[in-house]
């Protein structure tokens, strides 16, 4: 029995993201030890321990889900829903009344089952609004990145200003590169020099005696 009541047990939250990711690892990866993912349902799931279909949409109707329906089907949802809330008031007044009154009344439990059925159809109202919460988070989102993207895009072009201002101020504020004339080094005599050991003819200093005996060593090599 108690067997059987362990396995019934769901958990209402989804394992610690540890058990997940610690399977997709580079080494796992790479060796192909990491798990494939789950095949996409066709039919038929459960979760949380209820039964769904594939194929039913995200906010089901009333009727398929076993209540019976308090609002006709073309009706305005903040009507509803406002006269929903005043039933529910109304409805838990009567219950308080019946506990003061007649605690073991049969009428008790009606009147909790009536306040859980006009509770399920306001909660079923408010989900119906979740698709255009949902539009509508994502748009202010969107509209929030766009704004900040402005805003930087605004605050770099400032700073490019700036920058330019300063680097410009920087150049005007730079001193004349022309150099003091005393500091100055005259090369129109060095050119003047290299020109005339250019144009005056090769002179041979060389000593006599140092030519004689070169002279005597080639005789010698080539005897």
């Amino acid at each position: 029995m108690a067997n059987n009541q362990e396995a019934m047990q769901v958990c209402s939250l989804p394992l610690p993201p540890v058990q997940y990711f610690q399977n997709y690892s580079d080494e796992n990866i790479r060796r192909g030890r990491a798990s494939k993912p789950p095949p996409i349902i066709q039919e038929t799931y459960t979760m949380f321990g209820n039964p769904y279909n594939a194929e039913d949409s995200i906010i089901r109707p009333l009727e398929s889900q076993g209540f019976k329906r308090l609002y006709p089907q073309h009706f305005d949802r903040r009507r509803e829903l406002r006269k929903l809330n005043h039933s529910l008031l109304v409805n838990f007044l009567d219950l308080l009344d019946l506990l003061i009154q007649c605690p073991d009344s049969p009428r008790r439990a009606e009147k909790v089952d009536d306040i859980s059925l006009l509770f399920i159809h306001i909660h079923h109202l408010l989900n119906e609004f979740r698709p255009h919460q949902a539009r509508e988070t994502v748009r202010v989102m969107l509209d929030l990145q766009r704004r900040q993207r402005n805003e930087t895009t605004i605050r770099l072009q400032k700073h490019i200003d700036k920058v330019s201002d300063i680097l410009q101020q920087t150049l005007e504020n730079l001193p004349d590169t022309e150099l003091d004339s005393k500091l100055m080094v005259d090369t129109s005599k060095i050119d003047r020099l290299e020109q005339k050991n250019a144009d005056e003819p090769r002179v041979d200093k060389c000593v006599p005696k140092d030519k004689l005996m070169c002279h005597l060593i080639d005789t010698m090599n080539t005897n």
